[in-house]
């Protein structure tokens, strides 16, 4: 009987490229995410690679409609051996241009929505005695970040739910680990929202965004998908991928210099 991961986010990007490379190992995969043309594609290319796949479009901010994702994905694969949270949004701008509507919104997705997938989930697991629950983080859930205060809040409250609930889980046969990347060269701009004081500093900001998406700088999806693989295959606690795991042993080092110099950018 093939392996099963539940992938949310799994329309485009990270998530697509992640579902692919779980198939490619011969897991079969249920895939959630809001678009569900999107992810009836990558359900079928999936299938076409020899996997069993489902799509079920899913807004993980709504704990309903995890429920339903959750008995569905289980009635279907008979287990979750891997669960995956990758959903998440991205917010640049000064806090006082964030509204306390854009602060619900991103920590509904990037925080909340992740743990309505492991509430759902965890009861199948626990019964289980065995699984892996791999969060996606960010750099920004390492280290701060100029103008994306509500960003990396979720991230960093992201990263201390994994840490401490690794603690909890690891003496009942469940691994959790957390995957940091940096900025991802993929449809990040689709979903990324921008605050500013006038029309023209969004329209920086967005300009800022998409130099460095064009720098080289940026990760592959594909190098995401395979850090989180290798997450579950060698239960692996953290990886920081790409130029990401300089800048945050930098940070680490020398916290003082690293943040003096982001401050530089900050206005």
């Amino acid at each position: 009987m093939a392996q099963h991961v539940l992938i949310t986010g799994a329309s485009q990007g990270t998530g697509k490229a992640t579902a692919l490379k779980f198939a490619t190992e011969g897991w079969d995969v249920t895939l959630a995410a809001r678009q569900a043309d999107r992810l009836q594609a990558v359900a079928e290319q999936i299938e076409q690679m020899g996997q069993k796949a489902i799509a079920l479009p899913t807004d993980v901010s709504n704990p309903e409609q995890v429920t339903a994702l959750v008995e569905k994905s289980l009635a279907t694969f008979g287990k979750i051996d891997a669960l995956i949270n990758n959903a998440g949004i991205c917010l640049t701008g000064p806090m006082v241009n964030t509204s306390l509507e854009d602060w619900h919104r991103i920590f509904d997705t990037n925080f909340w929505g992740y743990i309505h997938t492991i509430q759902a989930a965890l009861p199948a697991m626990l019964s289980a005695g065995t699984g892996s629950i791999i969060n996606v983080g960010s750099i920004g859930g390492k280290m701060p970040m100029p103008n994306m205060t509500a960003y990396c809040a979720s991230k960093y409250a992201l990263t201390g739910m994994t840490e401490t609930l690794r603690l909890e889980l690891v003496s009942k046969g469940i691994h959790v680990g957390i995957v940091h990347p940096g900025i991802i060269d993929s449809d990040f701009l689709e979903r990324a929202m921008f605050r500013g004081s006038d029309d023209q500093a969004v329209q920086s900001r967005q300009s800022q965004m998409d130099q460095a998406l064009q720098s080289g700088i940026a990760s592959q999806p594909e190098d995401i998908a395979e850090a989180i693989w290798k997450a579950v295959q060698k239960e692996q606690n953290e990886a920081v991928v790409g130029v990401s795991a300089i800048a945050t042993g930098l940070n680490r080092l020398f916290p003082a210099l690293t943040q003096w110099a982001l401050s530089q950018g900050a206005s």
